[in-house]
This record gives C-alpha cells, sequence and structure tokens, in this order.
C-alpha cells in the first residue's frame, strides 16, 4: 500500500494512492506531484462516469477529489510515515465541471499542529474554480507496544 508512479498516459510521471480502493479505482484514480514551482497539485480527468444526470460533475465526485485533495495538500506533513483522517471538511460550489475538463486541486496549509493540521484550497476545471474548500486532518500517531 502506498504511492504509485503512472508510467504512461497523460498522468505519466504522476503518483496515485493504490491504498484506498474507493479513491484509487472508483472514483479516480485522482494523481499528485509536484509543480514547476515546488508546490504540490492533485488532478485527473473528468469522464461521462463523474457526471450527474445534468451532465455536469456530480457533487460527490467534487467533493472526494476535494477530500483528496486535503492530504496532496499535505503532503509533507501527512505520508505512509505518518498517516492522517479528514476529521472535518466545508465545500461551497462554485461553477459546473463537465466531460473532459483537466481538474486540479491545490491550497495551503493554514496551521498544522501536534495532532490535527488545518487546511485550505480550490478545485478547478481548465483553470475555472468550482469548489472552495476547508478542512481538518487529524494525525494518527502510532501507540507504543505495551
Amino acid at each position: 500500500m502506498g504511492y504509485t508512479l503512472k508510467t504512461e498516459g497523460e498522468f505519466a510521471g504522476w503518483h496515485y494512492w493504490d491504498g484506498d480502493a474507493y479513491e484509487s479505482q472508483l472514483v479516480g484514480p485522482f494523481y499528485m506531484k509536484k509543480d514547476d514551482n515546488g508546490e504540490m497539485v492533485g488532478a485527473f480527468r473528468a469522464e461521462p462516469r463523474h457526471m450527474n444526470g445534468h451532465g455536469n460533475m456530480h457533487g460527490g465526485c467534487m467533493m472526494s477529489f476535494a477530500d483528496f485533495g486535503l492530504f496532496v495538500i499535505t503532503d509533507e506533513i501527512i505520508n505512509d510515515e505518518t498517516p492522517g483522517v479528514t476529521l472535518s471538511m466545508n465545500s461551497e460550489f462554485l461553477s459546473a465541471a463537465s466531460v473532459g475538463d483537466l481538474m486540479e486541486v491545490r491550497g495551503e496549509v493554514l496551521k498544522a499542529g501536534r495532532s490535527v493540521v488545518f487546511v485550505r484550497g480550490v478545485v478547478t476545471a481548465n483553470g475555472t474554480p468550482c469548489l472552495n474548500f476547508s478542512g481538518t486532518i487529524k494525525i494518527l500517531r502510532k501507540r507504543p507496544n505495551s
């Protein structure tokens, strides 16, 4: 379980997390990498399976991607050695996304404490903001052996 490097296709050179079947197989895979500025970015290409009955991206898919984004943004804090779980996430829909759109997620860590990380970010479709979100991640600590 961990990050897998995509070696071909549109997202060659990007990583995806294969430790979650929902994220890597059902709605994704969602990809991540450092951009040219050294900042983490997540991405995927919108497909017909991501759309609702009106032909726009389903809100649940966009929020799943935003949840993935929480962990992309905190990659240097939350990782295989220091895992975490989402405690809360708030979001506001700004605009729609359509089949073929390049979906990206970017953001920033507002504060990283010893046990909780506070994050905010934006999901875009071809550069147009679609979803504004904020969330908190609980850092999981390994329990000492008794």
